[in-house]
This record gives structure tokens, sequence and C-alpha cells, in this order.
């Protein structure tokens, strides 16, 4: 019977620093390759972000309301 050998797994290699200014021109260069959306995206992407908002607000307002009404009407609370 042989013995397996258990190596270790290697060590990731040690990342060179970088100075600021080649930190901010990287960020320059990833920033010019990003695809901006045109005016009317954004604008329907802005509409779609608020209609969202709105309907889950109100389904949480109806569903907050439901179960202070049920909690009122078990513990008989009134105001």
């Amino acid at each position: 019977m042989e013995k397996e050998i258990k190596k270790k797994p290697a060590a990731p290699p040690k990342k060179k620093r970088v100075s600021m200014g080649e930190y901010f021109r990287g960020i320059k260069t990833e920033t010019k390759k990003v695809v901006w959306p045109t005016r009317k995206e954004l604008g329907a992407f802005t509409a779609v972000v608020v209609l969202t908002c709105a309907f889950f607000a109100v389904g949480f307002w109806i569903v907050d309301s439901a179960v202070l009404a049920a909690l009122r009407a078990v513990l008989g609370i009134t105001l």
C-alpha cells in the first residue's frame, strides 16, 4: 500500500501595489467601457422603478392594515 501524499494548495501570487494615479486611470478606462443607457431608456427604467415601488408600497399598506384590523378585532383594541 502506497501512502497518498497530500500537497498543499499553492498560495495565490501576491498582488502588485499600484499608485493612486494608476488606480484612477484604471477606473477611467473601465468607465469608458460601460454602455450607458439613452435618455429614452433611462426614462423607461425610472418609470418601471417608480411604479414597482408604488405597487409594493400599496401592497404592504394593505397587508399592514389587514393585520392591524385583525389584531384590533382579536384584542378588542379601540382608538
